[in-house]
């Protein structure tokens, strides 16, 4: 069985056509599935439109991605779990493409990334280049990553040391356990942070990062762009 671990945070406006992606991927593939929100305490109604979409609800209070993931984890019954961001959306193609790595021998993997809407110029000349990247280095972009239940624990989970870049910690654990596969196909995810934040807000924040190293991502003071109140999107009704 597959289980789909999706945490969220107030995310009552995205999370709806996420779960529907996620339901139609997975009848269209034709494998038993389940899906497990795991709520960080949300404030708005994200635990509704998740029960509403018969999702199981894992109410939790952690605000750090890498603890919600794994509480979802805990709860979830498949031998293949792929954790997929509250504003992403998968398809049959992509879900396809991640059952059968599994079956040929993949412990774990990611897949290609595309932004919703319109976004900025720069974003659309460095997609390819990230992508690129992610693929020669074989880390999973962090709103897809997959794993079987033996590789995740084995590797101990997401490590909840860190409040950021837990993806790229969590490719490397599962690299060094077993195959790991960045797939052809992509998910789509959303551009809103492009869209809601200044090319330089962005860039600074990349900086601030790169020169605090390993650090820099194992607190949560410095990842406002991910933990503060969100921006609305500036396309929210496009």
């Amino acid at each position: 069985m597959i289980s789909f671990v999706v945490p969220a945070y107030n995310e009552e406006r995205l999370l709806g056509a996420t779960l529907e992606a996620i339901h139609k991927s997975a009848r269209t593939v034709g494998e038993p599935y389940e899906v497990v929100v795991a709520d960080d305490g949300s404030t708005d109604g994200t635990a509704q439109v998740a029960q509403e979409h018969e999702a199981v609800v894992v109410k939790v209070a952690h605000r750090q991605i890498s603890a919600t993931r794994n509480s979802g984890a805990r709860v979830a019954k498949g031998s293949l779990l792929v954790f997929v961001d509250a504003d992403t959306q998968v398809n049959p193609q992509v879900v396809s493409a991640a059952v059968d790595a599994v079956r040929l021998g993949a412990a774990g993997g990611g897949a290609a990334i595309k932004f919703d809407g319109v976004v900025p110029l720069y974003a659309r000349l460095i997609l390819p280049i990230l992508t690129l990247s992610f693929r020669l280095s074989r880390n999973a972009a962090g709103c897809f990553i997959f794993c079987t239940r033996e590789a995740f624990a084995a590797v101990g989970g997401f490590d909840e040391a860190f409040y950021g870049a837990e993806e790229v910690v969590m490719s490397k654990a599962l690299r060094a356990y077993g195959p790991f596969v960045i797939l052809a196909e992509s998910v789509v995810t959303s551009g809103r942070k492009l869209r809601a934040y200044s090319a330089r807000e962005l860039f600074a924040a990349m900086l601030r990062l790169a020169v605090g190293g390993r650090k820099a991502v194992q607190k949560r003071e410095g990842l406002e762009l991910w933990y503060s109140e969100r921006r609305p999107d500036p396309r929210a009704d496009a």
